[in-house]
């Protein structure tokens, strides 16, 4: 995480990348290293897995949840927890969209009598 960020600014070019290495107290030869690095296989499986949710997402048009979702992901032949389509969904921003609850507050007074109340 502090890779990350030190990425985000060393894009930018506002700092030095020796000063933003000693500030969190990271050596710059780590952060050489970590912007070298390739993707692990987790990170791999997960953008595989999120091209996958979104197929899914854009084929059930009533908005799935992480439920519908991960069923549909299980049929697909992928091995995946419930909890793992979850974060994948929420990183990705897809969720499900709830109806708005609506729940009667008020009784018209005639309709009390002719039962009546």
């Amino acid at each position: 995480m502090r890779f990350a960020a030190i990425a985000d600014w060393a894009d930018s070019g506002e700092f030095e990348i020796g000063f933003m290495c000693r500030e969190p107290g990271v050596s710059r030869s780590g952060y050489y290293a970590w912007r070298r690095r390739s993707p692990s296989p987790r990170e791999q499986a997960d953008t595989g897995l999120v091209a996958a949710i979104k197929q899914v997402h854009e084929r059930l048009r009533d908005n799935p949840g992480v439920r519908r979702v991960h069923a549909e992901l299980i049929t697909l032949g992928h091995t995946v927890s419930p909890k793992r389509a979850w974060r994948l969904m929420r990183d990705v921003g897809l969720h499900r969209r709830h109806p708005k609850a609506w729940k009667r507050t008020t009784v018209d007074a005639s309709a009390t009598r002719l039962h009546g109340g």
